[in-house]
Parts: C-alpha cells; sequence; structure tokens
C-alpha cells in the first residue's frame, strides 16, 4: 500500500546540539536503510521549513505505523498520513 506521509520536525529550542545532532544522524541512517528496502519510496524537502513530503509503500496501516514510529525524530514529529491509490487515468503500469 501507498502512503504520502508529510512530516513536520519541532526539536526543542533548548535541546542541546551535541543530542540533537545525534538523533538527526541515527534518523538518516534509518531513513536510508528504509530508502535501499523500497519502503521509503520518495523523500522531498519542503523548501523553507524543517519538513518533509514521502511516499512509503508499507504492507498495511500497521506497518507504517510501525516504521514511523520507529524514526527517532518521531517523538517531535506532526506527521498526516493519506492512504493512496491508482488513478484509472494514469498512462503508467505500476506505482514505480
Amino acid at each position: 500500500m501507498l502512503f504520502q506521509v508529510e512530516m513536520t520536525v519541532r526539536l526543542p529550542a533548548d535541546m542541546p546540539e551535541v543530542e540533537a545532532a545525534a538523533i538527526k544522524a541515527r534518523e538518516k541512517a534509518y531513513s536510508q536503510d528504509l530508502q535501499r528496502q523500497g519502503i521509503w519510496r520518495h523523500l522531498w524537502r519542503v523548501a523553507g521549513s524543517y519538513r518533509n513530503v514521502s511516499i512509503f509503500d508499507c504492507r498495511d496501516n500497521a506497518h507504517l505505523h510501525e516504521v514511523l514510529t520507529g524514526l527517532p525524530l518521531f517523538p517531535w514529529m506532526e506527521i498526516a498520513v493519506t492512504a493512496l491509490c491508482r488513478h484509472p487515468s494514469s498512462i503508467h503500469e505500476d506505482d514505480r
């Protein structure tokens, strides 16, 4: 199943930079692993903000929840999820 996921990160202003950098490094490693697995299909930064729009390919809603809650930055995120399905006018044979 494909999902559009919008994530906005709001780290506390008083979080020590060393701690923030460590969390961001774990986040990068985790997200790149998911991309290599084909789960995190697309990742775009929203210009001018600490926000992204992504496309995830998960088995079901529970799998998406597991993936998202595994994000090291999850405790500081606002997340909006939209389930996607193929459009009948699409000229593509698959969702890739």
